[in-house]
């Protein structure tokens, strides 16, 4: 069943809020604020796809609560259309230089309210879609890098602030050039999707992120793990790679194919992202020259497992 898109209606004014709320509830779920501090609180724990604001308001107005909307990560995409008595020229130009999307004066008309409700929520969606569709690796549906980046250095700063431990890991396919040569580039780009799916799979936390990194490779980002759990899952994961025994008959390593992969951790792995993430991709190097299908992190390719990753 497809999911109703929400819309916020915030008004001082009751009887406005119920005359909205009757003229949209049948097709989208309706949340209501009474003033800008509450509709700024629901915006933040709902996102709704659009927003119906008046502007005319005791205590904070309607451009004050847009221009606190835009000013916040979570809520500065969300369309806002103004709606008002106030019908001259210059404060519809105001209000639209200011970021709302349209502008309905008052009194309501019923079908241009539902028109342009629809309109935008549309525009909405595709925005939505497309902003999806540019964060998603074609092949195998995993994050891309434009993805990964912003939701490693969004880590990155939580992590240094709240002096949380940080893992990060880089992945590859062993001999996977040789797979391509011998096999072809139809049956090595189905490879990376059943290690893409496998990956995912086996990450055991909603905050972790798997991402494809190019090529072959592949990254992990997972928060508040140390280094010997963040081993523990990537030993894992090579294990059960192994165990799917892909045929690999040009492989160097192993007549089925297998996985190496580098760990890097804070608090001690290095003072910036890019750093941190260079000191993973030197261990799987390492693991490379070390023979392949092999994890090194802190402690070198062996490791006691602890408890700092519950593998789910």
């Amino acid at each position: 069943m497809k999911q109703q898109q929400k819309i916020l209606i915030v008004d001082d004014v009751v009887i406005n809020l119920h005359l909205l709320d009757g003229l949209l509830k049948a097709d989208y779920t309706v949340l209501m604020a009474k003033n800008g501090q509450q509709a700024l609180q629901l915006a933040r724990e709902h996102h709704p796809d659009l927003v119906l604001l008046d502007v005319v308001m005791p205590e904070m107005d309607g451009f004050a609560v847009l221009q606190a909307l835009r000013h916040d990560a979570r809520t500065k995409h969300i369309p806002v259309i103004f709606i008002t008595g106030q019908d001259r020229p210059e404060d519809e130009a105001q209000g639209l230089l200011r970021g709302a999307v349209d502008y309905i004066t008052k009194p309501l008309n019923e079908v241009i309210v539902k028109a342009r409700v629809a309109t935008h929520l549309k525009l909405e969606r595709q925005r939505r879609m497309l902003e999806t569709l540019a964060n998603i690796d074609g092949l195998t549906e995993l994050p891309n890098r434009r993805q990964l980046d912003q939701v490693y250095h969004g880590e990155w700063e939580r992590a240094r602030r709240n002096q949380l431990p940080l893992s990060v890991a880089i992945l590859d396919v062993d001999c996977f050039k040789q797979y391509n040569d011998h096999c072809g580039h139809a049956m090595g780009d189905r490879v990376l999707q059943q290690l893409a799916q496998t990956i995912a799979a086996n990450l055991g936390r909603p905050g972790d992120l798997a991402a494809r990194y190019g090529g072959e490779e592949f990254v992990l980002i997972l928060p508040a793990t140390q280094s010997q759990g963040a081993w523990q899952l990537l030993e894992s994961m090579r294990q059960t790679v192994e165990s799917m025994a892909i045929p690999h008959p040009a492989s160097q390593v192993s007549p089925v194919v297998t996985i190496s992969a580098g760990v890097a951790s804070l608090p001690h792995g290095a003072d910036t992202p890019a750093a941190l993430l260079q000191l993973a991709d030197q261990r799987l190097y390492h693991a490379k020259r070390s023979g392949r299908n092999c994890v090194i992190g802190d402690a070198g390719i062996h490791s006691e497992p602890d408890t700092a990753y519950q593998l789910g």
